[in-house]
């Protein structure tokens, strides 16, 4: 093998270029008779087995990535000991709703027939999913929209949780913390989501202290794995072939932990493509924090805003 063997000639890790049938027969040009099955046990004998490759590394190193994990955990303490509100926020994969396989299994009599294509066209819509998770309460919201996932579909998600849940739960709060990934519709860049987080502080006087994770780390982004995950562990295998059945997907998703879950459907239209200008990003009333200033800043109400 050693006209096809890759890899480090230094005693790294090593790959074998040629299939079990090739070898066989290179073999077998040399006066050495060996199927394919002992081929492969003579390959396992040199630790050679077939592996797929495997995600570990986090691409280039960050020097902030480490302080800002220690940002995020002395903001989340001083709120949650403060009695103010921590919001881990992310959008979910997008799922087309229709006859379509969905990945998992479960208990049934017979597996269901679905579409064997997933076609755009075949189905009713492709819903954006928005979940907000209340840390310290362990609740989560879901928005179920019908239009495309921008920063002001995001803003309105937590403008919609602040009027059904948090002003009951955290009433009197005039400050809130929010974790959310470092890209995407909420990600650190987009001035759009920065712009409407002004116009919910302004609308309920309330300062939102936004820490974003450094890239690459959004799966430590609490509603990743204290939301997301059951919410798909729950509909696994189950067709989502309405705005219904998907909501009642959400809202029966439970843990031991005491999860509970609200849906909603948003019927909005959001226009893509906003541009939000230097003059509007002036009127933002935004302070960087002094930790990671670009993950972490604060966004206060206007002076000459009027609260609700």
């Amino acid at each position: 093998m050693e006209g096809h063997t890759g890899g480090s000639p230094m005693g790294g890790p090593k790959w074998v270029r040629r299939s079990l049938r090739h070898l066989s027969k290179d073999l077998g040009k040399q006066g050495h008779q060996a199927c394919p099955n002992t081929v492969r046990r003579l390959l396992h004998k040199q630790n050679f087995a077939l592996r797929a490759n495997v995600k570990r590394l986090s691409g280039k190193p960050n020097g902030d990535r480490d302080r800002q994990f220690q940002h995020i955990q002395r903001q989340r303490e001083a709120f949650t000991a403060a009695g103010l509100p921590v919001l881990s926020l992310d959008s979910k994969k997008k799922e087309l709703i229709g006859n379509f396989k969905n990945a998992g299994i479960g208990w049934c009599e017979e597996a269901e027939a679905v579409n064997t294509y997933d076609f755009l066209s075949d189905a009713e819509y492709r819903a954006s999913i928005q979940g907000i998770h209340d840390v310290n309460r362990n609740q989560g919201m879901v928005t179920v929209g019908r239009s495309a996932d921008t920063g002001q579909f995001v803003v309105d998600c937590l403008d919609h949780w602040w009027r059904v849940q948090g002003r009951e739960a955290y009433s009197g709060a005039k400050r809130i913390l929010i974790l959310a990934d470092g890209g995407g519709s909420n990600g650190y860049r987009p001035r759009l989501f920065k712009w409407c987080l002004q116009q919910f502080a302004n609308l309920w006087s309330i300062a939102v202290t936004v820490c974003h994770f450094a890239t690459g780390a959004s799966k430590w982004n609490p509603v990743e794995h204290q939301l997301f995950s059951y919410i798909s562990i729950n509909w696994a295998a189950q067709p989502l072939r309405s705005t219904e059945t998907l909501l009642s997907c959400i809202r029966g998703t439970t843990t031991t932990k005491g999860l509970r879950v609200r849906a909603w459907s948003c019927t909005r239209t959001y226009q893509t493509k906003i541009k939000i200008t230097d003059a509007q990003m002036e009127s933002v009333n935004l302070r960087p924090l002094h930790i990671c200033p670009a993950w972490s800043y604060t966004i206060s109400p206007s002076p000459h805003s009027r609260g609700p």
